[in-house]
């Protein structure tokens, strides 16, 4: 008697053991195909096929759910599960050269699953001719972490939050001075499912007050062997009742910088000025100040071989001007 509904021939097919085993992994939203291909080549009539792709329900024991099926006679492939209703076909071109995969688009979260493919020959009354599970791994990449924080308390908080990441991470503090990893008894995690099945983080970090703190939070992929840290450094100095952000310039090395920087500028302008004293030294020589001088005449007198300074030294001596009664004027002369 040929089966006639998937429900039925499931009853036949109890404790029957995958021959062959498979891992696939596949983003969120992504399509994948699960490959469930015979080993020989060989073309195949459909109407001499059974061809199912079933999972095994959570939490209810060896019962199974099909995602779809092919018998023989039937012109298409069904579903079994409304989750894959128009997500979860197969090729009737592909079956009929051995290749039974089963092609799933848009995956979720839910599609973490162990998909078992059986096909049988009718011809062979009913004989097991392929049997393959394949096994769903899903991953979705979370939000970089964002890190807030501190409050203004007797101990610091910080918290952390990162959404729409697949599988459960792992969360990790780390001091970013050393990257180190902090005790996890300091920290507080609360991971919830959202209402597209993926996975929300919020870390809640407590630490002593300190003058410097430097901390990052790490939210770990397992699946994607992936780690997100927070690109936000949180940097704190003050005391209890006055804690300040510490910008980039404020730091220590930075205000050093600005000291540095001002000594420079005084010491070019100083140099600027001593080189510009000793140019003007160098094309302008001091001159010595001797005294009020009288003019004398250059030139000789007509007949007279001797320089003109020595003849007006010669006629102007204090032999040739007496003093008298008159001596006012005649010094005046001389």
């Amino acid at each position: 008697m040929r089966p006639r509904s998937p429900g039925l021939f499931l009853l036949l097919l109890w404790g029957l053991q995958a021959e062959s085993q498979e891992e696939v992994r596949a983003m969120v939203g992504s399509d994948v195909q699960l490959r469930c291909i015979y080993p020989e080549k060989n073309s195949f009539d459909l109407n001499d096929l059974y061809v199912y792709w079933q999972i095994s329900m959570a939490g209810k024991g060896n019962v199974d759910s099909v995602v779809t099926y092919h018998l023989s006679g039937n012109s298409s492939a069904s579903h079994g599960d409304n989750h894959y209703k128009d997500r979860a076909r197969l090729s009737l071109d592909s079956m009929k050269q051995g290749d039974f995969s089963l092609h799933l688009r848009n995956v979720t979260p839910q599609d973490e699953q162990k998909f078992n493919c059986l096909v049988f020959r009718k011809s062979l009354e009913l004989k097991k001719i392929l049997e393959v599970a394949v096994t769903l791994h899903v991953a979705a990449n979370y939000s970089m972490p964002v890190v807030s924080g501190p409050s203004q308390d007797e101990e610091l908080t910080f918290t952390c939050t990162s959404t729409n990441g697949y599988p459960r991470p792992n969360v990790y503090w780390i001091n970013k001075t050393d990257n180190s990893v902090l005790d996890s008894a300091l920290q507080n995690n609360t991971v919830s499912l959202n209402a597209r099945g993926l996975y929300d983080v919020v870390s809640v970090l407590r630490i002593g007050r300190t003058p410097h703190v430097n901390v990052g939070c790490c939210i770990e992929n397992v699946l994607l062997h992936q780690n997100l840290t927070s690109g936000q450094t949180e940097t704190f100095t003050g005391t209890k009742d006055s804690i300040t952000e510490d910008p980039v310039d404020g730091s220590p090395s930075g205000k050093h910088q600005q000291v540095f920087s001002v000594l420079a500028v005084l010491a070019v302008i100083v140099l600027l000025a001593l080189a510009t004293g000793w140019l003007c030294r160098s094309r302008c020589p001091p001159k010595s100040y001797t005294g009020a001088q009288v003019a004398r005449p250059e030139l000789a007198l007509a007949g007279d071989s001797r320089p003109a300074a020595a003849w007006y030294r010669s006629r102007f001596t204090p032999e040739a001007c007496p003093r008298g009664p008159s001596w006012r004027m005649r010094d005046a002369a001389c």
